[in-house]
């Protein structure tokens, strides 16, 4: 991570990385999100089902949105976050469907803390550098502008020391754009941004308001390689490129993974 990278993740809970994914790259994973999205949940090989807001496994749809779990932008940040033991534990797709009715339904506010309780989950300083043992990426595929909704984040809340009381925020459920409460920040990438943020962060989403464009974008859960078998089944596995299967792989603290001597992946 760079200084300033590391300053504003540690103090927000979250990053916004503009402009990352370009070009031929941004276009082909583009691509490939509308043939899953677009495709009849009969046509998809087992392990995909395109039926909902949620696609199971969209990272290995295709070659293009595997790349993206890897990306430069965000290699150097995963490895440092992870202290060099990174794990892929799950990677799906969500796609806002313009005039979707399940789309147009607010995401809660949330953190991991509150789901799952205190000292279950660590942000700390190690060494000068940030370690976090559960973080989410998005990789944006598709332009969101101020007043249609979406992610949701209450900044710096992923060092809470006191727990949320129930009535603030609308009692967590936030779904009127134009009435978003203080504390509060709704984000707006554009595609080929990223935005990370801490699964410690307390965040959720607004309704989808377009009626003439979609949402959609990844949801990569990293972990360190320590903590768990990854969720992606055994049938997505086969589609995987060896650099992908290592990362998802569990492993112990002492070893390290291959990948991790590089400061560029690419797929063999």
């Amino acid at each position: 991570m760079t200084p300033e990278q590391r300053y504003f993740f540690d103090v927000t809970g979250y990053l916004h990385l503009k402009n990352v994914i370009t070009g031929a790259e941004l276009k082909a994973a583009q691509e490939a999100a509308d043939s899953y999205i677009n495709a009849s949940p009969d046509e998809l090989p087992p392990g995909f089902d395109s039926s909902g807001k949620h696609l199971p496994n969209g990272v290995a749809f295709s070659r293009a949105l595997e790349a993206l779990a890897l990306h430069p932008a965000t290699w150097s940040i995963i490895k440092e976050l992870t202290d060099n033991k990174p794990q892929l534990f799950r990677g799906t797709m969500i796609a806002d469907r313009a005039g979707m009715s399940e789309s147009e339904e607010a995401l809660r506010l949330h953190c991991a803390r509150e789901d799952y309780g205190r000292g279950r989950n660590c942000f700390e300083n190690r060494n000068g550098k940030i370690y976090c043992d559960d973080f989410v990426i998005f990789p944006y595929l598709t332009d969101v502008y101020p007043g249609d909704g979406g992610l949701l984040v209450v900044p710096g809340s992923h060092k809470a020391e006191y727990d949320q009381p129930e009535h603030i925020f609308n009692n967590g459920t936030i779904d009127d754009v134009n009435q978003i409460p203080q504390g509060v920040v709704n984000l707006t990438p554009k595609a080929g941004d990223v935005v990370i943020i801490s699964e410690l962060l307390t965040h959720g989403a607004l309704p989808w308001k377009p009626k003439d464009r979609n949402r959609c974008f990844l949801v990569l859960r990293y972990r360190p390689q320590d903590k768990g078998e990854s969720r992606l089944p055994a049938e997505v596995r086969d589609r995987l490129a060896p650099e992908t299967l290592e990362l998802i792989a569990q492993a112990d603290t002492n070893h390290t993974k291959e990948i991790v001597k590089k400061d560029v992946i690419r797929f063999t």
